[in-house]
This record gives structure tokens, sequence and C-alpha cells, in this order.
């Protein structure tokens, strides 16, 4: 089949036209870099022309309120467009756990719209929401810091690894679509606080990281529901510990 991933060049989408090749399929990295501009939509009606099934795992390059909008707002609209004039049989979008309960952030707002278009295309379609990445332990720790501190909520979250994500939406994209959400999240619920400390301890940062119930995690204040799925979710196979062992090699600590 002919699969093509919007985004198909970033951390999720490599991964993804990576197992999608090893099955068989065609499978085609789709982005600015290779000519697809789905905020104009420029290049997306070429590149979907035979395509049976389409992953939207793209991200806004820029997290301010009013780009990270326009952006998904658009590239949402131009998507669910082109998917059905295209026959698309699939279409797969790649959310985040918490999208419709965390609606005092930009970024969530705005995740909002482009589910709101995918949910309305003529296309039959799977929205996925996922969890955090731990690859993205190294940005919260640095979104979270004042002066040289770290400061981090202890609500629980349910991190997964980006290989378990790409093959989540492979297995999803392939099944029947559920013109719904499906959730998507790690093996192990933990405090982020806690688990980022482990991270960085791990690595050999010594920087000092305060565990606050009240901290802010990207200007929002959680719970220990703000970023656990709702439903029952499709689970990833890699622990922390076991991810960090294929990243970073055995720990630098205990």
């Amino acid at each position: 089949m002919k699969i093509v991933v919007i985004g198909g060049t970033g951390l999720i989408g490599r991964k993804t036209v990576e197992l999608l090749k090893a099955q068989g399929h065609q499978a085609i990295a789709a982005s600015a870099s290779t000519g697809v501009n789905i905020v104009t939509g420029i290049g997306l009606e070429q590149v979907l022309t035979g395509a049976d099934i389409v992953i939207d795992v793209s991200n806004s390059p820029s997290f301010e309120d009013q780009a990270v909008m326009q952006f998904f707002d658009h590239a949402g609209r131009n998507l669910a467009t082109a998917t059905a004039l295209a026959g698309v049989k699939h279409y797969v979008m790649l959310s985040v756990v918490g999208t419709d309960s965390l609606q005092d952030s930009g970024y969530f707002r705005a995740k909002l719209v482009q589910e709101q278009h995918a949910s309305q295309a003529k296309t039959p379609h799977t929205i996925v929401r996922a969890t955090q990445f731990f690859e993205f332990m190294d940005a919260i720790a640095g979104g979270s810091t004042v002066g040289n501190t770290i400061h981090l909520p202890t609500a629980l979250f349910q991190p997964i690894a980006a290989q378990d994500v790409a093959a989540a939406l492979v297995d999803i994209a392939l099944a029947a679509p559920v013109n719904g959400i499906i959730d998507l999240a790690g093996p192990e619920k933990v405090s982020i606080a806690a688990l980022i400390a482990d991270y960085l301890a791990k690595k050999g940062d010594t920087r000092p990281l305060v565990a606050d119930s009240q901290a802010l995690y990207f200007g929002l204040h959680l719970n220990d529901q703000s970023l656990n799925p709702k439903q029952h979710a499709i689970l990833g196979r890699q622990t922390f510990q076991s991810w960090f062992a294929t990243q970073h090699g055995a720990p630098t600590t205990a």
C-alpha cells in the first residue's frame, strides 16, 4: 500500500516510515523539506495521489499561541480536504493525551482544533492521543528551569518511547478506522518530578531539582489525571529503564 506520513522526517515520522517500509509498504515521508507544505497546501495533492493511508505526525515549528493555532488550524483543514479528494481510506492523526482538558494552553487549544478538522473530515479517521515521549525529558527540564534550578510538579504521568508510538501508529493505520479516539501511553505511571530527577541523575546532570505540587508544567497547573489516559489505553512496551539503556547505554548511577 502507498502510505504517506505527514511530518515523516521528524522524530516519530522517521521511525514510522522505517517500520512501514520494513513491512513492504510504499511509505512516503512528506514534509516541508520534501516540498509538501500542509499549512499552504502546496504539494499535498501530488503526494496524496494514489495514497491508501495518511498518517499525520506533524508538529508546529512555533509554540507561540497565535502561530501554533494558525499551523494546526490550516494544516488540519487542508489535510481533511485533501485526504477526502484523494480517496484516502484511513486518515490517522497523532494528538496528545489531555488535549480536551488542558484548554488553558494555547498549544492544546490548537491541537483540539486540529482534532476537530480530522473528526469532521469525510475521510474515515482515527485520532491517536499519546502521552509525553521519553525523548522530551530534556525539553521538560529545560522549560521548567529558573536560574539553574528545575521546578517540576509531582503530578503523575505515563510517558512512552517514541519507537513504541511509531509501532502503535503503524498497527492502528493498518487496522480499520475507528472514527474516534485511541489513547496511547507508556507502561508505567510515575511522578513527573521523580522521573526527571532519575533521568538527570543517570546522565550525571547535577542541577538542583525542586519537586513542588504547585509547580507549573509549561504554564499549566496539573493533577494526577491531567496527562494520563481517561480510558483504556494501548500501552507501549519500553519502561524508562529499558528505554534509557537503549539510548544511553548502562546508567551512570544505580
